[in-house]
């Protein structure tokens, strides 16, 4: 096995897999001031930004359709072409641990707490199934109504609603829009690939 080994100081955030229920509702339009060249996506600064004003809309909040048993989720309008979500999460339900590939983002919780538990390495992008971790790689961190991540690129983590009775609502939102995801399964210290996912799995 091999083992990764540069840090990656960055943070976190999560997607929705092929759950319960895929809901509709209007769109949220991009609230990031600034132009830029259609060239140039927005920066993960302006991402948060963007799920931390999002999260602050309660009539968009209280619209999403809630599970008892699987989450839920919309597609919003990101800003500067960036794809975005509203997540609903009933008690007990995460997403187990996967990475964004490429893309850059950002989540903020609005409603309810949610957990997340990340991986301090880059991963090698292609090529492997499994790797053994080092020691004092992992991190946690919970995160209430209010409280958001950002993360770069190739961030590995899974998220949690870690509560037996209270469903949590997050905004999430990526750039450059998700061309994959992969999911990985964990048991100590071994980490495995187990999926690739593309857009047309979740959408």
């Amino acid at each position: 096995m091999s083992s990764p080994s540069s840090a990656v100081p960055t943070a976190a955030a999560s997607l929705p897999s092929p759950a319960t229920a895929v809901a509709s509702a209007p769109a949220v339009s991009a609230r990031v001031g600034s132009a830029r060249a259609a060239s140039s996506g927005p920066t993960v600064a302006e991402l948060l930004d963007f799920v931390r004003r999002t999260a602050e809309d309660t009539a968009l909040i209280s619209s999403l359709p809630l599970d008892p048993e699987g989450r839920t989720w919309v597609r919003l309008d990101g800003p500067g072409g960036s794809e975005a979500w509203l997540i609903g999460w009933p008690p007990g339900t995460g997403t187990g641990w996967h990475d964004h590939a490429d893309s850059v983002g950002a989540f903020t919780t609005a409603s309810g707490t949610l957990k997340e538990h990340s991986l301090a390495v880059r991963l090698p992008t292609d090529g492997w199934k499994t790797l053994e971790l080092n020691e004092g790689v992992d991190r946690s961190r919970e995160l209430a109504a209010g409280q958001g991540r950002a993360f770069g690129q190739n961030h590995v983590h899974e998220v949690l609603n870690e509560s037996d009775s209270v469903h949590a609502v997050s905004i999430h939102a990526y750039y450059p829009p998700l061309p994959r995801i992969r999911r990985f399964s964990r048991t100590g210290a071994v980490l495995r690939l187990e999926q690739t996912e593309s857009p047309e799995d979740w959408q």
